[in-house]
């Protein structure tokens, strides 16, 4: 019952959907509950692949795309592309530390977070279209892997990086906490499983992806902020889930 509870804190932290009255929220509890943020994407993917099959019934398969990436925004609130902005305007805008932290902690947008939002929309779009051209199961099977995975690369910063922050201010300071081997392993079971739905070679290019921007996060993480944020969690799924996208359909040009 404790780790349903941790389940269900992590899940409406992380989206909007509604949880038993009888959850309790605690700050401890929510650093306890990152270890369920793959398996809340199992969720998030559900609803975008349903929402997808439903519309590609009837429309056209761009149109369902659409449809099928503004119901995940819709069910996570934007929380993480939030964050991608925020990470683009912080590390594109800011020389210091302090400063990128500054400008990650305005709630306004700038240009590098504008740009980087309309490509990061576009660059999903393109790649969804892509996979659902001729048949329906390589975008659904694409969606419910690449949220859990892209949530698993956020959560291995946590286990690796300190948080940047110094005070505990931050919407994000009660997650902010180094996951134990135990709970990262669990995350991990609940990130790589939904791989059993890729052929291997389509499974090698998502991990290849994932691997190259978690790698890629913590240098730059570890590098411009001496650790990380909640942005750059939220930017980090946001890249790992293009990019999972991208290295499946990298792996059809080696079939």
């Amino acid at each position: 019952m404790r780790q349903l509870e941790l389940f269900f804190i992590a899940l409406a932290y992380f989206t909007r959907l509604p949880v038993p009255g009888w959850v309790a929220f605690a700050p401890e509890k929510l650093g306890q509950a990152a270890r369920f943020l793959p398996l809340v994407g199992w969720v998030v993917a559900a609803i975008g692949a349903a929402v997808y099959w439903l519309a590609a019934q009837a429309l056209p398969v761009d149109i369902a795309v659409v449809l099928s990436m503004a119901a995940t925004v819709r069910v996570t609130g934007a929380f993480h592309e939030d964050g991608w902005a925020d990470t683009c305007d912080g590390l594109g805008g800011g020389w210091t530390k302090a400063r990128v932290l500054e400008i990650m902690k305005d709630s306004r947008i700038g240009s590098f977070g504008a740009i980087g939002l309309v490509l990061l929309i576009l660059g999903k779009y393109l790649a969804l279209s892509h996979l659902g051209a001729e048949h329906d199961y390589p975008l659904v099977a694409a969606l419910l892997v690449a949220h859990p995975l892209s949530r698993l690369a956020a959560v291995s910063l946590m286990a690796v990086l300190d948080y940047a922050r110094a005070d505990d201010s931050s919407k994000s300071a009660p997650v902010a906490r180094r996951l134990s081997a135990t709970e990262l392993g669990l995350a991990s079971l609940f990130g790589v499983l939904p791989l059993l739905l890729l052929n291997p070679r389509e499974a090698l290019g998502a991990l290849i992806a994932t691997a190259a921007v978690t790698l890629w996060s913590l240098r730059t993480y570890a590098r411009r902020l001496g650790g990380y944020t909640g942005d750059c969690l939220g930017a980090t799924q946001q890249l790992a889930e293009v990019a999972i996208y991208f290295g499946i359909l990298a792996a059809w040009s080696f079939t």
